[in-house]
């Protein structure tokens, strides 16, 4: 297996270290996901202009979103990363716990999101009638839709990069989940 080490700034392209330095600016870290990137020169800056797009989804259900793809995914970087954002944007651990179980009791609405999300990341896009029901009946709209596949398509490249360079966790470990299989 080929090791990953996580780039610090002085090994990345200057382009890159104003990337790392902004990330640093904002938010107070560079992610050990984000660096990863900057073994690219192009790759860094490509998907954070991507994954800041706008979207009709709230801050919560891009959230949402993440979780239960990155549950899917096996990516324990992303559910870590990603429970954390969620708690910051309103969410309990118990709910991102059933989130991430692939339903949600506490919200409908939140329910259609997630079970769609799910459907479309395990069956790739394929047999999803009854959650796209449901997700429309919940009041969402085929902008959404539109939305919430690029949201997939987001995280699913970040869940394969770190299920092959197993970067170090540089946020709060999520809790592992019992996941029953019928």
């Amino acid at each position: 297996m080929i090791d990953f080490e996580v780039p610090i700034r002085g090994d990345v392209s200057e382009k890159n270290q104003v990337i790392f330095d902004d990330l640093k600016n904002t938010i107070g870290m560079v992610p050990n996901l984000y660096a990863t990137m900057a073994y690219s020169d192009t790759a860094l800056a490509n998907y954070l202009q991507f994954q800041n797009g706008k979207t009709s989804f709230s801050t919560k259900e891009k959230e949402v979103i993440n979780l239960v793809v990155s549950q899917i995914n096996g990516c324990h970087y992303c559910q870590s990363a990603h429970t954390f954002l969620a708690k910051l944007n309103g969410l309990d651990e118990k709910q991102t716990h059933q989130i991430r179980l692939g339903f949600s009791n506490w919200d409908n609405k939140i329910d259609a999101l997630v079970k769609l999300a799910k459907a479309v990341t395990e069956s790739k896009g394929t047999s999803i009638e009854e959650e796209l029901e449901d997700f429309y009946d919940a009041g969402y709209t085929k902008a959404n839709l539109i939305d919430l596949i690029l949201l997939i398509a987001d995280k699913i490249v970040m869940n394969y990069l770190h299920n092959i360079t197993k970067v170090p966790i540089d946020f709060p470990i999520a809790t592992e989940l019992e996941i029953e299989t019928h």
